[in-house]
């Protein structure tokens, strides 16, 4: 098989449930989610990518709050969890190897040098304007 990219491929793969510090069991945890919810169902919209920056949109601007209200980090973390495994489920939703695509943007941005802006350091592609 070619790497997993849909739920199906990587349901098939068998992966621990508790924490192991692997893409692996973190993306066929994540799959199984999507499967046991029927996401794919077009009746359920959850493999609709308007639907799912919508729902990203709402989870960023709850971890945006844990930050800037000081809550607890434990809280802080959960809205992060959320927003990860939302990112994890869009590349299930648009069939795309995040893995993949995350190595290789790594290798491209390694290469940028940081610019100081007015909020901070910057490591992006942009000209001075």
């Amino acid at each position: 098989m070619e790497r997993p990219v849909t739920v199906d491929d990587w349901i098939e793969i068998e992966a621990q449930d508790s924490p192991d510090g692997s893409w692996m069991t973190m993306m066929s945890r994540v799959s199984a989610f999507h499967h046991k919810h029927a996401f794919a169902d077009p009746e359920n919209n959850g493999h609709d990518m308007g639907y799912r920056i919508a729902l990203t949109v709402e989870e960023l601007g709850e971890f945006a709050a844990a930050i800037t209200k000081g809550k607890p980090l434990e809280e802080a973390a959960e809205e992060l969890a959320d927003l990860l495994i939302l990112l994890m489920g869009h590349s299930l939703a648009m069939k795309v190897d995040l893995e993949s695509e995350f190595h290789r943007k790594m290798d491209r941005i390694m290469q940028r040098k940081a610019r100081r802006g007015n909020l901070g350091i910057r490591v992006t592609e942009y000209t001075d304007q």
